[in-house]
C-alpha cells in the first residue's frame, strides 16, 4: 500500500514538473525567442562559444552550467527542507531553472551579458535550449540524490575547472561577470 503511495506521488510530481516546462517554454514564445536555431536546425551539441549559434542548440558548453544548478539546487532544498518530499524538492528545482531560464531571456540579462561578458553575440536562448537546459539541471539534481556528498563537490569543481580550461568560462565567472564585471577576467576571457 505505503509503495503504491509513493509510486502515484512520484507520478504527481513528475507532472506537475512536466506542466512547468511545457509552461516555461510557451512564456518563451510569447516572449518572441525562437523555437530552434534560426539557421534552420537543431545540433545536439554544438561546441563554438562565440557564435550566433550558441545557446540555439540541445547542448553547448554551458550545459555543464546548468547540471551545476542542479547540483547546487539539490543542496539547497535538502539544506532547507530536507524532511519534504525529494518530488516536491525536484518540483521546486524545476520551477527555480524555469524561472532563471525566463529571467535569463529577459532585455535586461541579454543586454546586461552583452554588456559585461565575452557573449557580445548572445540574443537569448532558443526554446529548445532553454528547455534542455532546464532538463541538464534535472540529471544533476537527480545525480545529487543519489551520490554521496564529496562526489557532488568533486563533479562540481571538476566541471568548473573543466569549462574554465576549454572555454575561460562557466558558472562562477558568469555570476561574477553579470554582478560585479572585473576587466581582468573579461581580458583573460578574450585571450582564448
Amino acid at each position: 500500500m505505503f509503495a503504491e503511495y509513493r509510486r502515484v506521488a512520484s507520478e504527481h510530481f513528475a507532472l506537475v514538473a512536466t506542466s512547468v516546462i511545457v509552461v516555461v517554454a510557451a512564456m518563451l514564445l510569447l516572449m518572441g525567442q525562437t523555437l530552434i536555431c534560426k539557421c534552420g536546425f537543431v545540433k545536439v551539441w554544438h561546441g563554438v562559444v562565440v557564435s550566433s549559434e550558441n545557446s540555439q542548440h540541445l547542448s553547448d558548453w554551458y550545459t555543464f552550467s546548468h547540471i551545476i544548478h542542479g547540483f547546487a539546487f539539490y543542496a539547497i532544498l535538502w539544506l532547507i527542507g530536507r524532511q519534504w518530499p525529494l518530488g516536491l524538492r525536484f518540483v521546486i528545482a524545476v520551477v527555480l531553472e524555469g524561472v532563471w531560464e525566463l529571467f535569463e531571456n529577459t532585455d535586461l540579462i541579454i543586454n546586461r551579458y552583452r554588456e559585461v561578458t565575452i557573449s557580445r553575440d548572445y540574443y537569448g536562448d532558443s526554446v529548445v535550449n532553454s528547455v534542455a537546459d532546464i532538463l541538464a539541471m534535472v540529471v544533476g539534481f537527480g545525480a545529487a540524490s543519489v551520490v554521496p556528498v564529496w562526489t557532488s563537490v568533486v563533479v562540481v569543481v571538476g566541471l568548473e575547472a573543466f569549462v574554465a580550461y576549454y572555454i575561460r568560462d562557466n558558472l562562477t565567472l558568469n555570476i561574477i561577470m553579470l554582478i560585479y564585471p572585473l576587466e581582468s577576467i573579461r581580458e583573460w576571457q578574450a585571450g582564448g
